[in-house]
């Protein structure tokens, strides 16, 4: 079976304009992502990821962080260029020199090309240096007047495509009496449907039976409640994403977490996925006890 290509984008650029949020960007895109790699080190790590044959898509940030490491990386990406089996991109960060003033004034940090000398005559020279590699980049953004998150929505819009794994859905069901889910985003409580717990023959099942999962959806009431809530979950997602958001935790309770929650949980779940990467769970369902659970 042939391997498909690799997907490499490698991020660089002026010191200062964004290559931190770049990078936790491509990371919530599902990129395998690696800071300030030396460039001689490329060839190898290819050949390793190459070999694995578990990651298609690997983002690099290539800092320009000594005058030394210049000539090398513009020889790393003539040589990625020639390799049938990358498909690769540049994507260079860029910002005025005032915007690059700002933000190392803010951090108070040293810009790494002036040690010894004022931030701009730093941020001139290595605009000097990488005016070649900015030449042959495919992609140039200018980060000057964007945010953090307006960064990474240009970055989601570029690189995310039909990538449906860029944005994550937990869909959790709990039992209120072992507490609250101190990472949900989205709380429902669903006490207020009708409880399988009190119809002896389902006490001992649990949301996943068939025969409670029908019990809990049959009801008016249940189905009201979910074309509601659902709806409510469509509508709001999108701007999550838009956001900047990357994972989305929905945590549904009921009184034990066994019965009318797990069966919400999995029916919300499974519609979800149609259109995101979605993660189902069930943090209570086994905490059954022998002592009266009114789930």
């Amino acid at each position: 079976m042939e391997m498909s290509a690799l997907q490499l984008v490698v991020v660089t650029g002026m010191s200062g304009a964004g290559k931190t949020v770049a990078m936790q960007s491509f990371e919530d895109l599902g990129y395998f992502c690696v800071d300030n790699m030396p460039p001689k080190l490329l060839p190898k790590f290819y050949e390793l990821i190459k070999e694995s044959g578990k990651i298609d898509k690997v983002a690099l940030v290539m800092d320009l962080r000594s005058r030394a490491l210049y000539d090398e990386i513009n020889e790393a990406l003539i040589d990625l260029d020639e390799l049938e089996t990358v498909n690769s991109k540049i994507l260079f960060l860029n910002a005025s020199d005032e915007e690059l003033v700002a933000r190392y004034k803010e951090t108070r940090r040293a810009h790494p090309l002036s040690r010894d000398g004022r931030i701009l005559d730093g941020i001139q020279r290595e605009r000097e240096f990488l005016a070649k590699i900015k030449s042959n980049s495919q992609i140039i953004i200018d980060t000057s007047n964007l945010s953090p998150r307006e960064l990474r929505e240009e970055i989601n819009r570029r690189f995310e495509g039909d990538n449906k794994d860029g944005f994550h859905v937990e869909v959790m069901s709990f039992g209120f009496k072992y507490g609250l889910p101190i990472d949900a985003d989205v709380v429902m409580d669903v006490r207020f449907l009708p409880n399988p717990y009190y119809v002896e023959e389902l006490k001992r099942k649990t949301g996943l039976d068939k025969e409670v999962y029908d019990y809990v959806m049959q009801s008016e009431k249940t189905e009201s409640f979910y074309q509601k809530f659902s709806g409510l979950l469509e509508e709001i997602i999108p701007g999550y994403i838009q956001e900047g958001k990357s994972n989305l935790t929905i945590a549904i309770g009921c009184t034990g977490g066994q019965h009318r929650s797990v069966a919400l949980t999995k029916r919300l779940g499974e519609q979800l996925s149609k259109n995101y990467n979605v993660h189902i769970s069930h943090r209570d369902m086994k905490k059954r006890k022998e002592t009266v659970n009114r789930s």
